[in-house]
């Protein structure tokens, strides 16, 4: 029960922040592609828990997550795309565009194929995990069920891919 008032105090204070969020599309450092709204917040709390979550943007389907990462659609004049986030984190099973289908085109340009991509889903099917390592996810995390399991999850992938992984520059 304590879990769930924290997601509709977040919930409230999520949509006060959209409405009045100017960060700089340029300098995200982690996309969050999540379709289902209690694991996004549950995982942009931890990550804000552990001060991992400055530079943060979250978006709900694998379309929108293409339209940001090569500034196209509503992105097409607030980003560049030369600014790659330091590290994608991405659902499988969402509308629209599927992150299987997001993390193959994110792999087969040359733009954005060293952008880390965690695949952070609930799918533990081996086919999924093989096509997701096939086509090039530096990481594939099945999400834990409970809410302990989750949040450790997130803040140790948080500090690995924030903090201890160097990238190309």
């Amino acid at each position: 029960m304590k879990e769930r008032s924290f997601i509709s105090q977040f919930r409230f204070k999520q949509i006060i922040l959209n409405k009045t969020n100017f960060m700089d599309a340029n300098s995200v450092e982690i996309l969050l592609v999540e379709d289902n709204s209690a694991d996004a917040e549950l995982a942009i709390r931890e990550l804000k828990k552990h001060n991992m979550a400055n530079n943060l943007f979250h978006v709900r389907n694998g379309e929108e997550a293409l339209d940001f990462i090569f500034a196209t659609g509503k992105y097409a004049d607030t980003r560049n795309m030369l600014y790659t986030p330091k590290v994608i984190l991405l659902d499988i099973q969402m509308p629209k565009v599927n992150g299987i289908e997001v993390l193959s085109k994110l792999k087969s340009d040359s733009r954005t194929r060293n952008t880390p991509v965690v695949i952070l889903t609930s799918s533990k099917e081996n086919p999924d995990i093989q096509k997701c390592y096939d086509l090039g996810a530096n990481s594939y995390i099945v999400k834990p069920v409970n809410f302990e399991g989750f949040a450790q999850a997130i803040k140790n992938l948080g500090f690995y891919w924030l903090l201890l992984n160097q990238t190309p520059v």
